[in-house]
């Protein structure tokens, strides 16, 4: 008689990054394997064999505000106010084509993920060819990169931009909102989600509120707004409506916890209370805001008030790169300048804004304390030794702080998908995408 043999036992997963330096429960942790399986962190244990270690792990970036077709637009109306800038752009909006807009969409994400964003959030402005559409997609798609895509909407058309949106880019409500529902198809089972992006309160009216409001809590959708960027909202608004801009959305039921409201720059107390008490999100965009010259958003006095603050890099045409470890160090440094403590927004608090400060209104996982077992395998490996304006690393908190640039960027991971290995994409020709980009007319 035959003993059956004892089935072997399955072999133990493999861990993805070895023996790097995790940070995990806010703190710093060496000589770590951290395991993933179908997208998902599943175990970070101590490496069985540590050696001189593979690097520093953290989750990776969540940029909450951008508009990727402006990449073909850098430098376009420089040194001049908001509201001439936004024509200039419009200008350029109007004219762009299926073409322009995913080779813009993919040199934006390309220059994202290489700075450690594995999610942008899309805030793309209302235009009427589903093609534009489709092709930044499939820009998103052939990246890699986890997206919120904004589909954007406005019903009350002004050419002037001051009190709506440019007419020419504008649709029917109705016509805009089916097509909504035929992108929530197409990107069904994708790391793509679609929200609605509203150019700001100018641009919707009283009716064009309630039926975004419907439409987007019926499909669970995020509102990404424009708000308070500079006093002309609330200007336009008390002209027009009676009210400020705060309480124009919030009479028409137009704030709520589904709500990122971008900027709020010129965001008073009152304000502040509203948005808290309805649970509204901010994007915060430091750099845009400098150069435009629309002032300092009050994050320490937002954060305090328990509104959920992210960090957003905001258009190449107003920033001008996709450099969230540059809109990482200014967020920071911007606060202590004009509150005078070099005490605030440490590494620590600046991670938590920049990986998940805003996720809950977006739709996405909660990250806060940094990479955490069951949380999606969106992660980002730095390798201090690519660049030596971060060496020796005293602290690597700090380091990535206050020196850290694309440069130090080795691994981006999205879903469990190697996006970037060292320092480059796995998915984009670069030589081959770069010369496409040079053969661009101006």
């Amino acid at each position: 008689m035959t003993t059956p043999a004892t089935p072997a036992a399955p072999a133990a997963p493999t861990p993805v990054f070895r023996d790097v330096t995790v940070y995990t429960g806010g703190a710093w942790h060496s000589h770590q394997d951290v395991l993933v399986e179908d997208g998902v962190v599943t175990a970070i244990t101590a490496t069985p064999h540590p050696g001189d270690g593979n690097g520093h792990l953290i989750p990776g970036f969540v940029n909450t505000h951008t508009h990727l077709q402006q990449s073909l637009m850098r430098g376009i109306a420089e040194c001049t106010p908001l509201l001439e800038w936004l024509l200039a752009l419009g200008e350029e909006s109007v004219a762009i084509t299926p073409r322009r807009a995913y080779l813009a969409a993919v040199s934006a994400c390309l220059e994202a993920l290489r700075s450690g964003t594995t999610t942008v959030v899309e805030h793309m402005w209302p235009h009427p060819s589903s093609e534009v559409h489709g092709a930044v997609i499939q820009a998103l798609a052939d990246t890699g990169i986890r997206a919120v895509l904004g589909r954007g909407v406005a019903d009350r058309p002004d050419a002037t931009r001051k009190w709506g949106f440019e007419p020419r880019l504008m649709q029917p409500l109705d016509e805009v909102l089916s097509h909504v529902d035929h992108l929530r198809t197409q990107v069904a089972d994708t790391p793509i989600s679609m929200a609605l992006a509203v150019p700001n309160p100018r641009s919707v009216t009283e009716t064009g509120m309630a039926a975004l409001r419907e439409f987007a809590q019926r499909h669970e959708l995020p509102v990404s707004i424009h708000l308070l960027e500079t006093p002309t909202d609330d200007r336009m608004c008390l002209e027009h409506a009676g009210v400020g801009a705060v309480e124009y959305l919030d009479g028409n039921g137009f704030l709520w916890d589904r709500v990122l409201a971008v900027h709020c720059v010129e965001l008073d107390d009152l304000g502040q209370q509203i948005l808290a008490e309805r649970g509204v999100a901010v994007s915060h965009n430091p750099l845009s805001n400098m150069r435009l010259g629309s002032g300092i958003a009050p994050v320490p006095a937002m954060i305090e008030r328990g509104i959920r603050v992210g960090l957003g890099v905001d258009g190449a045409a107003s920033n001008d790169t996709q450099d969230m470890l540059e809109s990482f160090r200014i967020a920071a440094y911007l606060q202590r300048a004009l509150h005078r403590r070099a005490d605030l927004l440490g590494f620590g608090a600046m991670l938590d804004i920049a990986c998940g400060g805003a996720n809950s209104a977006l739709g996405l996982p909660a990250v806060s304390g940094g990479v955490t077992v069951g949380a999606p395998a969106d992660l980002t490996l730095f390798r201090f030794d690519r660049d030596y304006a971060t060496l020796p690393v005293r602290d690597p908190g700090s380091s990535v702080l206050t020196t850290g640039s694309p440069r130090i960027v080795d691994t981006v991971m999205v879903d469990g998908q190697v996006v970037v290995a060292d320092g480059h994409s796995t998915l984009i020709d670069e030589a081959e995408f770069t010369k496409e980009l040079l053969a661009l007319e101006s």
